[in-house]
């Protein structure tokens, strides 16, 4: 289930017919006329329940008082999952391609990466609230709304969530600029998770401490590095065609 907040981000999520509301929060202290009472409408059009609450127990459901607007939607994502759960029916075969995100704080390059792994040859996003950005509309809408049929991974810290992936023999890779083997010439043998970095500090020591293989992206022209959001898009599809 993912929550969105906001009264604009509400009324499209209900006027999309291929999601699935779960419930529709209001704060009582909300005016009724216009873009209120459209998102009434909607709801009782589509049979979601609809919960009035003060402003404080509002601000618990949308996790973000200061922007929620006195609106929030729970929407129901088959394809999300907690990291425990997908450990447990790992499968052998096919050897799984998943993301990490260490610190990715920018709401746009949340989403843009999101698109990219569902686009791309990539089973699953593993994210933690901690050091993230949040899944709140501005990630929305830089995933173009595939962010609702995401294969998301949740955990509550990363570091914790990749040991427990090392202990299932999964590699784990980091994309570092100085790393001798590159990207294109790594072929992982079985499961395999590349961590993403922090867009200014990279990946963390502490994630450098449970890495296998570090990686790099071949550069030219003097160019440093790229943007995080361009290098998951080089990762969901370096080996797209070997699958």
């Amino acid at each position: 289930m993912l929550t969105v907040y906001g009264r604009k981000p509400a009324l499209e999520a209900l006027q999309d017919p291929s999601l699935q509301c779960h419930a529709l929060h209001l704060a009582r202290s909300n005016r009724e006329p216009g873009i209120i009472a459209e998102i009434r409408q909607q709801a009782s059009a589509r049979s979601v329940p609809v919960k009035l609450h003060n402003r404080d127990e509002l601000a618990r459901i949308s996790k973000n008082g200061k922007q929620d607007q006195g609106v929030a939607v729970d929407i129901i994502c088959p394809a999300f999952n907690t990291l425990d759960n997908y450990l447990d029916t790992l499968p052998g075969l096919p050897p799984q391609r998943l993301l990490a995100l260490d610190g990715i704080s920018n709401p746009q390059n949340l989403g843009m990466i999101i698109r990219s792994a569902i686009a791309g040859s990539i089973d699953g996003v593993i994210w933690s609230r901690r050091g993230n950005a949040a899944l709140g509309p501005l990630v929305i809408k830089a995933s173009a709304g595939t962010l609702y049929r995401s294969p998301l991974l949740l955990c509550p810290a990363l570091p914790e969530a990749l040991r427990a992936c090392g202990e299932r023999n999964m590699e784990i890779c980091s994309l570092a600029a100085d790393a001798r083997l590159s990207l294109f010439q790594h072929r992982p043998t079985g499961h395999c998770i590349y961590v993403l970095g922090n867009e200014t500090d990279g990946v963390s020591a502490a994630i450098q401490s449970v890495t296998d293989t570090p990686l790099s992206i071949p550069m030219g022209n003097g160019v440093e590095s790229l943007n995080v959001a361009v290098t998951a898009s080089l990762v969901a599809y370096a080996h797209y065609f070997d699958r």
